[in-house]
């Protein structure tokens, strides 16, 4: 059984994001004093309302900086979103948040599970181990095949 939590949990990491408009969407940027709580250049689950999904967290352009680009319904897709649809441009028209303002992602489990909520907002998440390193390897070799 899945055991949930809630994002005000004493082990669950939030880090405060900013919204910022790109030419063909938006990306949250994260600060780089909070780069060791993401995997660089990795596929990671994202909950967005209860539904999971899947973004990377790119290295940004200048500087040390982080940001999440994009969430996807598939791994595939956000390893390659060309003509997919973004989920977070869904998410944040409806949480209301603004160009340059702030969306908290709570790491739930480092490098694999991630959140993201509106400042002031509580959500609760299913938490649960991510798979070891063995079924890891296997799965990402079948994904490549």
């Amino acid at each position: 059984m899945t055991d949930r939590i809630s994002s005000d949990h004493p082990s669950v990491q939030t880090v405060r994001s900013t919204c910022t408009e790109t030419a063909t969407g938006v990306r949250l940027e994260v600060p780089a004093d909070e780069r060791d709580a993401f995997p660089t250049d990795e596929v990671v689950r994202i909950v967005l309302d209860g539904d999971e999904r899947f973004g990377r967290v790119e290295r940004a352009l200048t500087g040390d900086d982080l940001s999440i680009p994009g969430v996807y319904d598939t791994p595939d897709a956000a390893r390659d979103p060309s003509g997919e649809t973004d989920r977070l441009l869904e998410w944040i028209d409806d949480a209301n948040v603004s160009m340059g303002g702030s969306v908290l992602v709570d790491v739930i489990e480092p490098e694999f599970l991630y959140g993201l909520r509106s400042p002031g907002e509580t959500t609760y998440y299913d938490a649960y181990e991510p798979p070891s390193d063995s079924l890891s390897d296997i799965a990402s070799n079948l994904e490549e095949q």
